[in-house]
């Protein structure tokens, strides 16, 4: 390097140098060739001079060997002097190099471009930690540049599929998934699906869907999508066709409806009729299961024979009149014409001459003396039975007046004696409600038309106060007349209807439509209680001094099981039951708390929640938002219900609008399997319905009807408002011990049924089948999946057997022994000291410790100032703490929480018992209880 830089300036010296770096690319050259790259490796730049880098206008890419034919890598750049390629860290041959130089005519830059070839055996004799790999490396005056490395794979294809599609016969609107899992092959297999031979296009027909792992998925099958189905895979090496699979939709045969029954075949005697249906409603198509039943069904049936009158005998000739004739009749009845029978035929009476003709008229006045005498006699017999009524109304004045006015029962009630025989000639009118204590009662009049009645209906009482309906032993009236409400007094006895006394009532009710609510009563008074749904998470909470004092009155709540009355609109959702506290009309003093499930997971941010309320016309209005500020009610929204306080009884629900995707419905799931199995067969069903006590409380009643039994605890599923379905399928079934039938392994629900699927359950099942009756264990897996969303998992280990299954509890039998609780008992926190706290926090403090610190140690941070409108703003506070702890009565926290504020030192949950029962006596006494 020395002589070449001392050889001279000027252009003999810049010949000089190319001279030698010609000799260095040769040099480097020879080593690669000898297979060496250790000392005499090419240099990765040269001393500077003026130019630029190279840059690379090409790079090689990446290749596959087809068969056995080699493949050329290229790269160009500019400005270079000279470009070599180096495979797997190792320089290639210069001899193995073919370039071309040109000129770039817009820089005039040099541009060189070179290409070498990669046969099969190269690549296949590299035995690396990676691919075969080559990269360029490019030289100018200023440097050297590096391309990208370019991999070199052997392509191929395997003939025989992982795993071929299989027929399916599939009924018309189920789900068809055909499974295709392509040859191994490089660079990998793409798919394509054929059916009959033609090329299926998923882009055309919303309905089908091959995007998911190569499978074919038909969402609800249709007539048109029998055929014959081929996957076929391929890359740039070959083709490859699967076996393939025939697919069938077959239609079931259905029932058309039934013919009018036919005449009966006879005109007279035993005979009978007809009435036929044809199985075309649908025909069965592609060898669907014909219809089962009947198609003609026979009655027996009996025409009367037409029977003709016939003529009695005559009867006895009358007295001879005063025109000197007498009469006989006769009457066709012997027998009287009967079913279209002939009516007798001649004359029904018959008259004569009673003198032989010899007729004397000349009697008149003694006839007028005959009339006269008859008038006289009856004016006499009229008289007496005046008499005699008068006087025997007088006897009986010891019952009372013949009319009492409602006004004058004002606060008394009647004990109606049913031991007394009612005087039928006598009966008294009262106005006012009447309370029927009897259980079966109740029922009825709930469901008549009695249990809203007029104002001013008056119902009749016979002498002996035996009510005249015949379905009570005893009346109660109030002086107040609620429409629609039943009073009861605070200190009466409540006595049982005689089974004779319902017959007659029941039957005037068959008319009354089937029961389509869940429903509880009580009879709560001035002390208040609480009216518990079991297992429904429904109550309501009547608060001391709501009812004023001296009055009861017999309060219901009731949960509608039909179809739901409220129909969202748009987005809008149902969230929780509709529930129906009543009297409508009653009028109570203090706000009443209502506690609602709901299955929302709550969030401001993606929830939008409203409180509605029933109209009598049966419309559904907006109460208020569970966010907004109001005065009429106050919503307390806690994760998994609703506590509302409210001045008026109805009908309430609550609804959600999504206000994102995001929204979460949350979801119960469970899976249910029968009793026991005397067959091959055995079912799998599996429910999502929303998360409220009440909506799970209706799929356990309708499982044990069928004989079914909960095989696993019910997990939670949040489900999204995204519009992405769910999918439930059955994992993991022991193979050799059972399999599952066709088409039932993965089923998918639409995002609409499950999001506003508040009413129906949803329900999908599973139908397995074990190989011997010597199979007595199931195991296996359940999974329920929102796509995009999330995933609940089900392990199922059970028994078929009956006598070998672990039972596994429904619910928490609270509060379902007594649903109504009355007085002190019914609150957590005793009276006396509620009566304190309320007297020190409804008193304004200077420091602010007041019911507005109370409230917000309780989390009541919004909507105060509907506190601020009540008489006693922390007694309402604390009958809403009464209704959100009434399962875990966390007096700790209430304690707490005045401790906090300093103005109370008393641990709440260190009261003992007999403190407890020692102040609910005071407090009953000092009232005269």
């Amino acid at each position: 390097m020395g002589r070449a830089a001392a050889a001279g300036g000027g252009a003999g010296g810049a010949r000089r140098w190319l001279r030698w770096l010609g000799l260095c690319f040769w040099a480097a050259g020879a080593a690669a060739a000898r297979g060496t790259d250790n000392g005499e490796a090419l240099p990765e730049s040269i001393p500077s001079a003026p130019g630029t880098l190279p840059h690379f206008i090409e790079e090689p890419d990446d290749a596959y060997i087809i068969k056995s034919n080699p493949i050329a890598l290229r790269c160009k750049a500019r400005p270079a002097m000279q470009i070599f390629f180096k495979c797997n860290g190792e320089w290639v041959h210069q001899n193995e190099h073919v370039s071309e130089e040109s000129l770039d005519e817009s820089s005039g830059l040099k541009v060189r471009e070179v290409f070498i070839n990669v046969t099969r055996q190269q690549v296949e004799d590299f035995h690396g930690p990676e691919d075969y790999w080559c990269q360029c490396v490019a030289w100018s005056h200023l440097g050297t540049s590096k391309s990208r490395k370019a991999s070199v794979r052997i392509a191929y294809l395997r003939k025989n599929f992982e795993q071929d599609p299989q027929g399916r016969e599939v009924p018309i609107e189920g789900m068809i998934v055909l499974h295709c899992r392509p040859p191994e092959g490089v660079p990998a297999a793409e798919v394509e699906w054929l059916k009959n031979e033609e090329p299926i296009d998923s882009e055309q027909d919303e309905n089908i869907d091959t995007r998911a792992d190569h499978n074919l998925i038909i969402r609800q099958a249709r007539l048109s999508d029998s055929g014959n189905y081929t996957c076929m895979a391929a890359n740039i090496v070959a083709k490859r066709r699967s076996l393939s699979a025939t697919v069938v939709v077959y239609v079931n045969g259905g029932w058309s409806s039934w013919t009018e029954w036919s005449a009966c075949n006879v005109r007279c005697g035993r005979g009978w009729q007809k009435r036929s249906r044809t199985c075309t409603n649908p025909a069965p198509l592609n060898g669907g299961a014909f219809c089962e039943g009947m198609s003609v069904q026979k009655i027996t049936c009996t025409s009367l024979c037409p029977v003709d009158g016939s003529w009695e005998v005559w009867s006895e000739w009358s007295v001879c009149s005063p025109e000197c004739e007498h009469l006989r009749i006769r009457e066709c009845t012997a027998p009287p014409p009967r079913n279209g029978g002939k009516f007798c035929e001649g004359l029904s009476q018959e008259s004569e001459n009673c003198t032989d003709g010899l007729c004397i008229l000349g009697i008149e006045n003694a006839s007028d003396i005959a009339l006269y005498s008859g008038l006289g006699a009856a004016v006499v017999a009229v008289a007496v039975l005046v008499i005699g009524v008068t006087l025997y109304r007088r006897s009986q004045s010891d019952y009372g007046v013949d009319v009492i006015d409602s006004s004058a029962l004002t606060g008394n009630s009647l004990l109606l004696n049913s031991s007394m025989q009612p005087d039928l000639t006598v009966s008294r009118t009262y106005s006012g409600p009447i309370c029927l204590q009897d259980p079966l009662d109740k029922e009825l009049m709930t469901e008549s038309s009695l249990f809203n009645p007029l104002s001013d209906i008056k119902v009749k009482v016979q002498s002996s106060f035996m009510v005249s309906l015949g379905v009570s032993e005893r009346a109660e009236y109030h002086g107040k007349n609620h429409s629609g409400t039943f009073p009861h007094g605070n200190n009466r006895s409540f006595s049982t209807m005689h089974p004779r006394n319902k017959t007659p009532y029941i039957q005037n009710m068959s008319s009354l439509p089937t029961r389509t609510e869940l429903r509880t009563t009580g009879v709560f008074g001035h002390l208040g209680g609480r009216l518990v749904m079991p297992n429904t998470g429904v109550s309501l909470l009547i608060p001391h001094g709501a009812i004023p004092e001296e009055n009861s009155w017999e309060i219901y709540m009731s949960i509608n099981q039909g179809e739901p009355s409220l129909q969202s609109d748009g987005s809008e959702v149902l969230l929780s039951p509709e529930v129906t506290c009543g009297p409508p009309d009653m009028i109570v003093t203090t706000p009443f708390a209502l506690t609602i499930p709901h299955c929302a997971d709550v969030s401001s941010e993606h929830w939008n929640i409203h409180l509605k309320k029933r109209t009598q016309q049966g419309k559904w209005e907006e109460v208020m938002s569970v966010e907004d500020e109001s005065t009429s009610c106050y919503c307390l929204l806690d994760p998994f219900a609703c506590h509302v306080l409210l001045d008026s009884f109805g009908t309430y629900a609550l609804t959600g609008e999504p206000i994102t995707d995001c929204a979460v419905k949350q979801l119960k799931v469970a899976v249910f399997g029968c009793m026991s199995c005397n067959s091959l067969d055995y079912n799998l069903r599996v429910y999502c319905v929303d998360n409220t006590p009440w909506a799970f409380q209706e799929v356990v009643s309708d499982e044990r009807h069928q004989g079914g039994q909960l095989l696993e605890e019910p997990k939670l599923l949040h489900f999204k408002g995204n519009t992405f379905s769910l999918q439930i399928s059955i994992l993991d079934i022991p193979p050799f011990l059972w399999r599952i039938k066709p088409f039932t392994a993965c089923q998918e629900v639409p995002f609409s049924r499950v999001w506003c699927s508040n009413r129906q359950p949803l329900h999908c099942a599973f139908s397995l089948e074990r190989y011997t009756p010597t199979t007595t264990q199931l195991s296996c897996k359940i999974c329920i999946r929102q796509l995009k969303g999330h995933e609940q998992i089900l392990q199922v280990q059970t028994s078929i057997l009956e006598s070998e299954r672990e039972t596994i509890t429904f619910f928490a039998q609270e509060d379902s022994t007594f649903p109504a609780q009355t007085g002190p008992k019914a609150f957590k926190i005793p009276y006396s000291i509620r009566q304190r706290i309320c007297a020190t926090f409804d008193t304004p403090n200077a420091k602010g410790k007041d019911w507005q610190m109370l409230a917000q140690k309780n989390s009541i941070n919004r909507n105060l100032s509907y506190f601020a409108t009540q008489s006693s703003p922390s007694a309402v506070i604390l009958n809403l703490w009464e209704a959100r702890h009434q399962h875990d009565g966390d007096l700790d926290s209430l304690a707490c929480a005045l401790e906090e504020i300093g103005r109370t030192h008393t641990k709440l949950s260190n009261i003992t018992e007999s403190q407890l029962d020692e102040a609910d006596f005071n407090y009953s006494r000092q009232n005269g209880l």
